[in-house]
């Protein structure tokens, strides 16, 4: 039997404890050996696949915009507006409402260099959430840093429960590992990517036009970004699949590594322009 291949899976160095562990079992049962790598906790020098988990949003500073305190302005009714200035005040008054606790500076750092390191191995990547950001960010995309001018006439669902409905690109790799055109997912975050990056591709929409997927062109580097959570919707197959693509396209990884090793320096996979 072969060596399952070893999966990195990023998280933050405070929290993170549900998605490492909803992560890793979704990695164990498809045939992978889950690795948690955090800011301060060193990842090993050998790996096959690398998981950008969800957490803090992306610092806007890394594409070009100015870091500010998101989605703290209350919305909605009367009551709502008054139990949502508490809640600020509330945060505040015990330091928990600061730009420094929305954002994580060193984990961009961190995480940006092992995406270089899994591009320029030829690592396969998933990348969840603010993950998906990330993967964007790193080749020259940016993001939406207010959503609110995409759920004008319906709120912006926030749930671990598969609440959106997103269209899946009929010609994306996404759409060949889901084996669907169209499904409900979760939604946690507070960004969204804008302009896509370099060598990226868009492939997978809510019908507001947020977009929810994106995928690596490079014939030579499996790369899929996905906005929502699929970690805590292991009760649906096709989420199911997304764990189960990376697993085998590490396997894929993990046989050709031999070959790299022995041409250091020389292959390295170039994002389409």
């Amino acid at each position: 039997m072969s060596q399952r291949p070893s999966i990195l899976i990023t998280g933050p160095d405070r929290g993170g404890a549900a998605a490492w562990l909803f992560t890793a079992v979704a990695v164990w049962m498809h045939g992978g050996h889950p690795v948690r790598c955090t800011p301060s906790r060193v990842s090993p020098s050998s790996w096959d696949a690398l998981i950008l988990g969800g957490g803090a949003d992306v610092d806007p500073r890394r594409f070009g915009q100015e870091l500010r305190e998101i989605g703290t302005e209350p919305r909605g009714g009367l009551v709502s507006r008054v139990v949502a200035v508490w809640v600020l005040f509330l945060r505040k008054l015990l330091g928990l409402n600061s730009p420094r606790h929305r954002v994580d500076p060193a984990r961009d750092a961190a995480e940006s260099r092992l995406l270089h390191l899994a591009w320029s191995r030829g690592a396969p990547v998933l990348g969840i959430c603010r993950g998906a950001q990330l993967l964007n960010v790193y080749f020259g995309g940016t993001l939406h840093t207010d959503l609110r001018e995409f759920y004008r006439e319906r709120a912006n669902a926030r749930s671990v429960l598969p609440t959106k409905f997103v269209r899946v690109g009929d010609a994306s790799t996404l759409r060949s590992v889901l084996c669907r055109g169209r499904l409900r997912v979760n939604a946690l975050h507070d960004q969204a990517i804008a302009e896509i990056g370099s060598g990226l591709v868009v492939s997978a929409c809510e019908p507001n036009g947020v977009v929810q997927a994106i995928e690596s062109l490079d014939p030579r580097w499996s790369a899929l970004g996905v906005q929502w959570h699929p970690e805590y919707l292991p009760q649906h197959p096709e989420q199911r699949r997304l764990f189960a693509w990376l697993v085998a396209e590490a396997r894929t990884a993990q046989q050709r590594r031999p070959q790299r090793r022995g041409a250091e320096g020389r292959w390295q996979p170039t994002p389409a322009e």
